[in-house]
Order: structure tokens, then C-alpha cells, then sequence
């Protein structure tokens, strides 16, 4: 085979360092983003984080400042007067019809974004920011302060229980078996194997009633039902505990041995089974469901998750307003005296070594610089689509999906998709995830379209309303819904209703 030399023209797409950065960047977290800042600024000496927004620089910088700080400021000071710019601000539409009826729902709605210069005007505050209302932004204060686990709740008690050495060792085996919830997870034999492994004499063995006796004392210390097995033992142990009445006898029964039928809503085969009317069976019940099925939840709030919001949306005189949050926004610079002593045609290892770290600086403040224009331009566009679920709730959420922002900001769907991953908006009606604003649509009768986020809210609003004797069905439902001018189907209704963790009708059934 002859080799030749042949020339192609071509097109491909190469990422440069700097926009490899820009995406990583992007679709961090706000926790994530503050590691990566702290980092940098580790890793980094020319970055500095700038405290006092005011100051001025001191005289030794400014004698050392080269032409490459200078040239630095200037760009941070034209990427600012960009950004001011490029803040909208949409007003009021129909102000002057202030009298008309605040049921009905107007297509414009007022809105506005403010974001002056994330680096000059966003510096990070100890005290937290306080909005209009006096609410501190400080969300990080309620991050949880370190509850003491349930294995040392429950061996504190246990210390002043007078057991003997070889009790105290069994006791302390079982607390270390129970979860969060407070079951015990590991079966008993294997916990009795598992005390028995090291013993040589077979005379020292422990045995199952021993361990027994022991989990009975555990499972009844505070809170009591800890180191029970499954549901039933831990209500059992929790109403044993209560004064003998005919309501308990009752309640034991069923959490003993008739669960299953209680959670199938079989009321009727409840009362033949124990020969009680509705009344009596609904005090029994009343009774089970004043239990705690997960004592260890009273301890431990491991679930609870604190969410530090990426965007602010309040409303000020009337005008929708969206704001970073300055807390994820810290004021980064350039270290002056360390830029200063950067030399233009010094071509040194230590040299090289402090320009190749400013460029990198100047790298990460505009890849900052960046993300947070988008951030603000695509929270901005949603809340200008969305601004009749900021005023009137879930019901009035319109259809929208990643590719409407992207069109109306001339983006990649995928850098969208980016920016709304684990990104949070703080508004009036609570904290959302990006993507919560963004649901499939179901036409309507008039030709319109409708969201599935308020079709959701319907059919939870109209479940809520509904009678507790006759609970309604799927087919119900649809049809008021279509009889609202929404075409839906049945197993649309069943889809949306399992999503938002609704059992059926014949679950939601209630006794008189």
C-alpha cells in the first residue's frame, strides 16, 4: 500500500481549559461551588477573598501594583459595568386598574432582577443579610447542631441499670443493633452467636432467654418501643405501658395480630372480629394512631436536610424582584502585592510559576463571573413565565420545559439543564428546586394547555375537600376535571396521584 500526504478540512469542537472550567462550575451545587472557591483560594495565592467592600488599598500594594493588576481591575470593572447593564426590570402591567377583581388571573405579571456587580456589591456577610421582611439570610445557622445519637441515649440509661457485667455486655450488643428508626436489624441468634464467638467455655455461654430478658429492659427505656423487632412489637411495647382499659384491651389486639386489616382499611371485619361497634373501634384506632411506630426518630433527625437557596424572588412595591444570593457569592480579587511581583520579560521558574497562577485566577473569577450571569438570567426567565404561580399557587403554574428558556436565551438546552440541577429559589411561597418550575402540559378544551404541576394541585386540592365515607375515585376525579375543561384520563389521575404518594380510594376510606 502507497502512503501519500493528504490535507482534510474539517470542523470539530475543542474545549479550552478555561470553558472545561466554566461548565464544572455551572453545574455545582452551592456546596459544592463553596469547596471549590476554597480551594482555589488554598491552591491559589493571587486569589484573595475581599472582605470590606469600601477599603482602601493599601500604600505598600499600590507601589507594587504592575501594569498586569492594572489591567486586571479594569476588566473586573467593565465585566461589572456589563453586568448592570444587562439587569432587567419589567413593570407592573395594568397598574392603573388597581381596582379590578384579585380573582382573576392577568397574563403580566411585574418582575424584575437586580444583580450589581456579584464581586463588588456581594460580599459574604457573618451576620447574615436581612431582606425587607427582617428575615435573616443566614441559612446556614440552621444546619443541625449535632443530636446525640440513639446508641448513647440508650446506653446513658443503661449504666444506671444494676446489671451485672456479662447483662451489661448483652445490653450494650443490642443497642448497638438498633437503627435510627429504632428497630433491632440483626436477628437475635446472630447477636447470640456473636457473643458467643470468643468464649472457650462452653459453661459461660450466653443463652436466648438471658438475651431476652435483657432486650426486655431495653425495649422499654425512654423512648420506650426501642429494640423492638417490627411494627407490632414496638406498638405492643408502647401500650403495655398505658393503663389497662377496655380501648387498650382492643388496640392490643389488632396491633398484635390484625395489622394487615387496619392498614386495608377492613373496618367491618375489625368489629366482627373483637364485637365492638363503630364507635368503640374508633377509639381503639384513635389510640394506634397516637403511637410512635419509629421511637428513634425522637432522637435522631438525620432526614432533615437544610437547603441554602442559590436565588432570592421577593416582590417590592409591586414588582417581582430576583437576587443572588450573596451568601454563595463571595467578593473575590486579585492578591495586589503578589500580582506586583509578576515581571513582564522575566522568564525564571518562579516567575513563570506566579504569572501561570494569575492567569489562572483571572480564569476562575471570570468562570464565576460567568456562572452567575447565567444563573440569574435563567432564574429571571423563569420567573417572568411562572409569575401567576408567585401570585396565586401551584394551580396557576404553566406549562414549561427546558427548551422555552433555552430559545429565550439563546442557550443549549443542556446548559440549562445545568444551571436548574441543584439549584434552589427562595420565593414567598417556600423553597424550589429549578426544575420544579418546569412540567409537561395536558391540553385543555379551549384549546389551551395546562401544566401537570397544576393538575396535581387540583386533584390533591379536590382529595382534601372530599368526604371521608366516600373518598374519590380515579374516574371521579378525571371527570370533574374534564368537566373543568381539562382532558384528562383515568390513568393519567392514577399516575399523578401515586406520585404525590396518595393511596387509592378504598385506602383513604374512613369510618363516621
Amino acid at each position: 500500500m502507497k502512503q501519500s500526504l493528504q490535507i482534510k478540512m474539517g470542523q470539530s469542537l475543542a474545549m479550552t481549559p478555561q470553558l472545561q472550567q466554566a461548565i464544572k462550575l455551572l453545574q455545582l451545587s452551592t456546596l459544592e461551588l463553596q469547596t471549590e472557591i476554597q480551594t482555589a483560594l488554598d491552591s491559589n495565592p493571587m486569589l484573595e477573598m475581599q472582605d470590606d467592600e469600601g477599603a482602601e488599598p493599601r500604600e505598600a500594594d499600590l507601589a507594587n501594583e504592575s501594569r498586569e493588576t492594572r489591567e486586571a481591575n479594569r476588566e473586573a470593572e467593565t465585566a461589572a459595568a456589563e453586568q448592570k447593564q444587562s439587569a432587567t426590570e419589567v413593570e407592573l402591567a395594568g397598574e392603573s386598574s388597581q381596582g379590578q377583581d384579585d380573582t382573576i388571573m392577568p397574563e403580566d405579571l411585574p418582575v424584575d432582577s437586580v444583580w450589581d456587580d456579584v464581586y463588588d456589591s456581594a460580599s459574604p456577610s457573618s451576620t447574615g443579610t436581612s431582606g425587607s421582611d427582617g428575615e435573616s439570610r443566614d441559612f446556614t445557622e440552621f444546619h443541625n447542631a449535632g443530636i446525640a445519637s440513639i446508641q448513647d441515649h440508650l446506653n446513658e440509661q443503661i449504666r444506671f441499670a444494676p446489671l451485672s457485667e456479662r447483662d451489661q455486655e448483652i445490653a450494650e450488643t443490642i443497642i448497638d443493633a438498633i437503627d435510627n428508626n429504632g428497630y433491632l436489624i440483626d436477628d437475635v441468634d446472630i447477636l447470640i452467636d456473636g457473643l458467643n464467638r470468643d468464649i472457650i467455655d462452653e459453661d459461660l455461654m450466653f443463652i436466648a432467654d438471658e438475651f431476652e430478658t435483657v432486650l426486655h429492659l431495653v425495649q422499654h427505656l425512654d423512648p420506650p418501643g426501642c429494640g423492638a423487632r417490627d411494627a407490632s412489637e414496638c406498638m405492643t411495647i408502647q401500650l403495655m405501658q398505658l393503663p389497662e382499659s377496655i380501648i387498650r384491651t382492643n388496640a392490643l389486639g389488632i396491633v398484635k395480630d390484625h395489622l394487615e386489616l387496619l392498614a386495608a382499611h377492613d373496618f367491618a371485619r375489625l368489629r366482627r372480629l373483637f364485637k365492638v361497634n363503630e364507635e368503640q373501634l374508633q377509639e381503639a384506632i384513635a389510640l394506634i394512631r397516637s403511637l410512635n411506630p419509629r421511637p428513634g426518630r425522637q432522637l435522631v433527625n438525620d432526614h432533615d436536610q437544610y437547603i441554602v437557596p442559590d436565588v432570592f424572588v421577593k416582590k417590592v412595591k409591586g414588582v417581582w424582584r430576583v437576587e443572588l444570593n450573596p451568601d454563595i457569592a463571595p467578593k473575590l480579587g486579585i492578591n495586589a502585592l503578589y500580582a506586583g511581583m509578576v515581571k513582564r520579560a522575566d522568564k525564571s521558574d518562579d516567575n513563570n510559576f506566579m504569572r501561570n497562577h494569575l492567569q489562572e485566577a483571572r480564569w476562575f473569577i471570570k468562570s464565576l463571573q460567568s456562572r452567575n450571569e447565567t444563573l440569574i438570567r435563567v432564574a429571571t426567565a423563569i420567573v417572568e413565565r411562572q409569575r401567576s404561580f408567585l401570585e396565586y399557587g401551584d394551580e396557576a403554574m404553566k406549562p414549561l420545559v427546558l427548551r422555552d428558556i433555552a430559545e429565550q436565551l439563546s442557550l443549549h438546552e443542556s446548559t440549562i439543564s445545568r444551571v436548574t440541577t441543584h439549584k434552589y429559589i427562595h420565593t414567598p411561597r417556600g423553597i424550589f428546586e429549578f426544575k420544579y418550575f418546569f412540567s409537561s402540559h395536558v391540553s385543555t378544551a379551549n384549546g389551551g394547555e395546562c401544566s401537570a404541576t397544576a393538575i396535581r394541585a387540583m386533584i390533591k386540592k379536590f382529595i382534601a375537600a372530599e368526604d371521608a365515607t366516600k373518598p374519590l375515585s380515579d374516574s371521579k376525579i378525571a371527570s370533574t376535571l374534564v368537566a373543568e375543561g381539562i382532558q384528562v384520563a383515568r390513568r393519567t389521575v392514577a399516575k399523578y396521584r401515586e406520585s404525590m404518594a396518595i393511596p387509592p380510594s378504598n385506602e383513604r376510606k374512613r369510618l363516621n
